[in-house]
């Protein structure tokens, strides 16, 4: 079953919305796909950022 989405607006420059629409063209894979994949990288890149994400050495020093 597909999860439920959310509608969001977002502001990209005109080069990505190119590539983005290049990309699109050539594999017929929706942009907002894109989109949610590339928001999923940023959040991997930072989940030590987010609540809840205690490292094993903040753990060990409390």
């Amino acid at each position: 079953m597909a999860r439920k989405k959310i509608s969001t607006t977002i502001y990209i420059t005109p080069e990505q919305n190119d590539l983005l629409k290049a990309l699109n063209q050539k594999t017929k894979v929706p942009v907002a796909e894109y989109i949610r994949q590339g928001i999923d990288l940023v959040l991997e890149k930072y989940k030590s950022q987010l609540p809840g994400q205690a490292t094993f050495d903040e753990l060990g020093s409390k």
